[in-house]
């Protein structure tokens, strides 16, 4: 984005995912961040930053950065008054990215804490900064499972498949109440499952698409150690056997509710696409970061075969009874049962709003060299142990 000078930017969820993200490349070009959150048991909110900085190489840039440790559940942010006020005076654009995006139902209330209530008081810093925009990070999933086609617009449904997207459609609805009565613009950004740089597939973080891949990787694994701890025999049981070629045959049968494909947007394209549509925001109004080429379940198999060297993935559409599955199936399912639903999508996503403000911008093809580039990277790292 071309500007004249720096700007300054308020921003939660740095520690994550795609908070880092936003943060290195604001960093890069030049910009101010004032980073809101929380320290760990093991380190301060500091020594997290300091690590990230690391990562992307960006020690140099610690200089255009400011930490404050806050508890957006308390008021004044958990502050005491004269550091409250401090910050206020050096707020500029908010981008609230902080968000507890664990599917279970039995993290229904630190869900609804950490992505519901906490926006009364991020919002009302807000207000007293005189912030010029409230930019929220929320998912594309949050518009529910009321209708298969997503337009960008507030959320019309009350049927969702997890508490994730259930309490991401309940923060929409609080952020576009509370900063119209407050007067304050504000957008909602709205990205599909993002994963690493499709460029150099790196990745600070390994859930979602990442746990289908390694939960393959590790029954891999234990399957081979178990044919060579009997002595190289080239079968086993349940009909598990590594060929001459040296490829290993699973039968492993993966049950989704129906044909559909999963939505995938690199890491990269959702900054670009971000910091686009913050130079070109209009108030109110929502953004869709999906990809316009999704994939089938199908497809990501057959990834996971030829990167992994192993034979045997069948994708049954409809149920299996669970006392039907064998060893590795029921392993497979345990690993990834919450994202299941993910990669049989029926949802599709309006994208005016989006390519208007980012001229047309599309993610790149998820291809098996992109794929391929990516787990060779969290292969690597061993999955961000």
């Amino acid at each position: 984005m071309a500007k004249n000078s720096s700007q300054t930017f308020v921003l939660t969820g740095a520690t994550g995912f795609l908070g880092s993200h936003l943060m290195a490349s604001l960093l890069r070009r030049g910009d101010r961040v004032v980073v809101l959150g929380r320290g760990s048991a093991a380190e301060s909110l500091g020594a997290r930053i300091d690590k990230l900085l690391a990562w992307f190489d960006l020690q140099a840039r610690s200089g255009q950065i400011e930490t404050a440790e806050v508890d957006l559940l308390k008021p004044l942010c958990g502050l005491d008054p004269d550091r409250y006020q401090a910050l206020c005076t050096k707020s500029g654009q908010i981008i609230h990215c902080a968000s507890d995006t664990r599917f279970s139902e039995q993290h229904r209330r630190e869900s609804i804490a950490t992505n519901v209530d906490s926006l009364g008081q991020i919002i009302e810093f807000a207000k007293n900064s005189n912030a010029p925009w409230f930019h929220y990070v929320s998912t594309a999933y949050a518009p529910g499972i009321s209708s298969p086609y997503c337009p960008e617009a507030p959320v019309g449904s009350d049927r969702f498949v997890n508490v994730y997207e259930e309490t991401k459609a309940r923060a929409e609805q609080e952020v576009a109440a509370r900063c119209t009565m407050h007067s304050l613009p504000f957008t909602i950004i709205r990205p599909s499952i993002v994963y690493g740089d499709s460029r150099s597939g790196r990745a600070n973080r390994f859930n979602a698409l990442y746990n289908h891949v390694k939960s393959l990787y590790y029954i891999r694994e234990i399957y081979l150690n178990d044919l060579h701890d009997h002595g190289g025999h080239k079968s086993g049981a349940y009909g598990i056997y590594q060929d001459d070629t040296g490829v290993l045959h699973i039968p492993l049968r993966v049950a989704v509710a129906h044909r559909g494909h999963i939505n995938l947007i690199p890491v990269d394209y959702f900054v670009s696409a971000t910091l686009s549509i913050l130079a070109h925001a209009k108030a109110g109004v929502y953004y869709h970061l999906t990809s316009d080429r999704p994939k089938t379940v199908e497809d990501l198999a057959s990834y996971c075969e030829s990167f992994l060297n192993i034979k045997g993935i069948e994708i049954v559409y409809g149920s299996i009874a669970t006392a039907d599955f064998n060893p590795p199936e029921a392993l497979f399912k345990r690993f990834v049962e919450p994202y299941l639903p993910y990669l049989s999508e029926t949802r599709t996503f309006a994208r005016a709003n989006t390519d208007a403000a980012t001229a047309g911008l599309s993610p790149p093809e998820f291809t098996y060299d992109v794929f391929a580039r990516c787990m060779d990277y969290a292969v690597r790292v061993n999955w961000g142990k």
